[in-house]
């Protein structure tokens, strides 16, 4: 199927006849609130433009924001971004409304002493009850006590904030975002391979690559606006394959030209089985990988490594792997019984297709593309299968240059910017630094201004440990900012409370959720435009925006109530920036952190004046490919690659050798079916912003059931029809959805998450990854009946 970009987001309903969408009325959507307020009427003429990036994804389109009378009331894809030169996907075109909900949060809230309902009260109030309760929790129980749990929505400033608080204020390392159930695979996946976190392409990859390997991605309705870019291409160049390996059919199935529908969780094998197939046809670039690779090899064991999830690991899942030096010659032998008929057994690929995957990784001819984002990071060995898909280009020499790398894509919008480049992590620090290494502590403490030795050198507590803490006792006070645990955690009955169960939950939001139904104290927070902000997207790009519009209400930005907060604590020390002009000095703070590390971050005028910046930028200008001699300042050879910041490998990259281990849980007869979960094109996330813009909530009202036909006539049912979804932790009635844009293989059923009165969390395992510790959402085990 050929086309052109816009003709591509037109078939999928995302454009606009002009191009420009003006704010949209709202309507009541089941129990959540939209926007009432009739569209105002505004010429054209009497707009202010302002730039900035979507709110949503981590694709990091850059729009135009049309202001008048104080109010965002029209946005428009902005020609001049180099991330989508003018598209934007059905969400980003209706970008205005998910402010204007009719239950925007307006004021600080707190819980009544009975426990029922909540009562405004002031911020002077609010900022001295936080304090008091973290401030208790630390002189009574230590800073294991108390904990942050922010996001990859948060913008720059947040997270540096909240990084600066908790560990250099309140000593603690209880600090981890929501970026550890999406990216923390791939973060590892980085990490152990090149000691360093991000990708080394860019979107322009995508421009001019020959071979896209989509792995477990729905990139069609996921990430749009990039996947339009390949379809151009391929309109542009004959040559172009496009390759969908998953375990359902979706829209992006519908532009392959190879699909490959494996059992779930046999990815490993099929990753080592095209290594086994590069090996055997000669097809291993030598020269490359002896002068670029080190081997390494870490526990296989998997009853040493376990899930996560059973016995003592589901209290604390404290695993660690260790690394052993590996060879060239232990890689050919591990990978021997990894046959393309033994793949095709656990795989349930023909040996034919295994043989076809492995010449393309093998054509030297061709530059190739792998993509991944939640199929394959949202798995119990999600680090390892990172490991395996970056195996493949460092063994074919396809990485580091134009149209040939390894690409993780982002779901949230500055998971890369906030989370991953700040460190808004429990075991680290900015710009790849962590706080187990003294000299990595001793920097940020000299520019933070704190005494040495005032950093916790002890990993504080990941996202689900975090919660898993919450519930025990162990934490005290916990504040969440910007995202919706009680919708998007795993084996949700877990972690449910009571009111006045001794703890102090503090939620920062712009709409009441079921996570603001379980805080002690609500805060109002700004939402983009509304302040100012940062983003950092899936190709290293910065990306600053001013403040358009007021914030309603008494609605604040995060990191001024971080602040307030920290200051009503005695730690005002830490934020000694200036009224007028915070925002500049805590950016050019931060922004030490990352200069002469092979990080370096553009300057906070820079990011004004463009529309963003790929660190690393050096004398003003951007990197487009890292460790590639002739784009990366860093690399001073000739030709070639320089993995100059894998220090401890002898700036080389590591090739890791990683075996198959079957999902925690798979169908038996009690349970016959697979379970998946993920998003559909129309919502985003948990549904607490798009759910409340009447055209995307018209378009997909309700969360439902995928299921294949032919189970479907087996039981007896057709589409809209009531089924029981039941696992071994909880139970969910759902209308069945049959041959829709998604097409599940036998066996299989699909749910989306976007749905709060849906909760399929509360049947979804909580295993999760033996070294990201990111939660598997993609493999569960579950029995589908008729409702009664």
């Amino acid at each position: 199927m050929t086309m052109d970009r816009r003709e591509f987001l037109d078939a999928l309903g995302l454009v606009t006849a002009t191009g420009i969408a003006a704010f949209s009325q709202a309507d009541q959507a089941h129990a959540q609130k939209v926007s009432g307020a009739k569209a105002p009427e505004v010429n054209q003429a009497d707009l202010h433009w302002e730039k900035a990036p979507c709110r949503y994804c981590g694709t990091g389109c850059g729009v135009e924001v049309g202001v008048a009378n104080d109010r965002v009331v029209a946005v428009r894809g902005d020609e001049a971004s180099p991330v989508n030169r003018g598209l934007l996907c059905v969400k980003g075109y209706h970008l205005p409304a998910f402010l204007y909900g009719d239950d925007r949060l307006l004021s600080p809230l707190r819980r009544n002493e009975s426990g029922e309902g909540f009562h405004r009260i002031s911020w002077d109030e609010a900022i001295d009850l936080i304090a008091e309760k973290f401030g208790d929790a630390l002189e009574n129980h230590g800073p294991e006590s108390v904990a942050v749990y922010g996001s990859g929505q948060w913008a720059i400033f947040d997270g540096y904030a909240a990084l600066k608080w908790v560990k250099g204020g309140m000593k603690s390392n209880n600090l981890d975002p929501n970026a550890r159930l999406c990216m923390a695979s791939a973060v590892m996946g980085f990490i152990t391979q090149f000691q360093s976190d991000e990708p080394m392409g860019c979107y322009e990859d995508l421009d001019v690559g020959e071979d896209f390997v989509l792995w477990g991605n729905n990139m069609a309705e996921m990430h749009p606006v990039l996947f339009s870019r390949i379809l151009e291409n391929k309109r542009k160049n004959p040559r172009v394959r496009i390759v969908d390996i998953g375990t359902r059919r979706t829209p992006t199935t519908d532009y392959a030209d190879m699909y490959l529908e494996m059992q779930p969780g046999s990815d490993l094998a099929l990753a080592n089985g095209i290594i086994h197939i590069l090996l055997r046809d000669k097809k291993v670039a030598r020269s490359f990988v002896e002068e670029n690779i080190v081997f390494r090899r870490g526990i296989e064991d998997l009853d040493t490594i376990g899930y996560g999830c059973f016995g003592e690991q589901a209290e604390n899942y404290t695993f660690k792997d260790k690394a052993s030096e590996s060879s060239m010659a232990e890689l050919e032998a591990f990978v021997a019984e990894y046959t393309p008929a033994h793949v095709a057994e656990i795989t349930g690929l023909s040996t034919q297709q295994i043989e076809n995957l492995g010449q393309m990784y093998g054509d030297r001819d061709k530059g190739t593309v792998s993509l991944w984002c939640m199929g394959v990071n949202q798995h119990t060995r999600g680090t390892w299968m990172n490991n395996l898909i970056t195996n493949l280009h460092l063994l074919t020499g396809k990485i580091s240059r134009p149209g040939a790398n390894p690409f993780s894509l982002t779901g949230q919008p500055s998971a890369c910017g906030t989370a991953r480049e700040v460190g808004t992590l429990n075991n680290r620090l900015p710009a790849d630094m962590v706080v187990m290494n003294p000299e990595h502590r001793k920097k940020a403490e000299k520019i933070w201004g704190l005494p040495e030795g005032t950093i916790n050198p002890k990993p504080g507590y990941h996202a689900v440990d975090m919660f898993r803490a919450l519930k025990r006792g162990d934490v005290k006070a916990m504040w969440i900012q910007t995202t919706n645990p009680w919708v998007s955690m795993p084996n949700l009955h877990r972690f449910e409370r009571e009111p006045n169960d001794g703890r102090f939950i503090v939620v920062s939001d712009i709409y009441p959720t079921p996570t603001t139904d379980r805080a002690d104290l609500i805060l109002p927070s700004a939402a983009w435009v509304e302040r100012e902000g940062a983003f950092g997207n899936t190709e290293r790009r910065t990306q600053q925006w001013n403040k358009a519009v007021s914030a309603p209400g008494q609605a604040r930005e995060d990191a001024w109530q971080i602040m307030a907060v920290a200051r009503k604590m005695g730690m005002g020390h830490l934020f000694p920036y200036s009224d007028d002009n915070w925002h500049e000095e805590m950016f050019e703070e931060y922004r030490s952190f990352t200069l002469g590390v092979g990080k370096d971050l553009g300057s906070y005028k820079q990011l004004k004046e463009t529309r963003g910046l790929m660190w690393p930028v050096v004398d003003g200008k951007e990197t487009p490919y890292r460790y590639a001699a002739g784009y990366d300042p860093y690399v001073k050879k000739a030709r070639g690659v320089h993995f100059y910041k894998a220090k401890g490998y002898g700036e080389k990259a590591a090739v890791w050798l990683r075996p198959y281990h079957p999902p925690a849980e798979m169908p038996d007869g009690e349970y016959p079916f697979w379970l998946c979960t993920g998003r559909v094109l129309e919502h985003w996330h948990t549904g607490s912003m798009t759910r409340r813009v009447k055209q995307l909530h018209q378009a997909v009202p309700e969360a439902y059931v995928e299921m294949n036909s032919v189970d479907a006539r087996k039981l007896g049912v057709k589409s809209g029809d009531m089924v029981r979804v039941s696992s071994r932790r909880g139970t969910l009635d759902l209308p069945v959805a049959l041959d829709g844009r998604g097409r599940t293989a036998k066996g299989s059923v699909f749910v989306p998450f976007f749905d709060e009165s849906k909760l399929i969390n509360e049947l979804t395992l909580d295993a999760m990854d033996n070294i990201s510790k990111e939660p598997d959402y993609k493999k569960c085990a579950v029995k589908v009946e008729r409702v009664p």
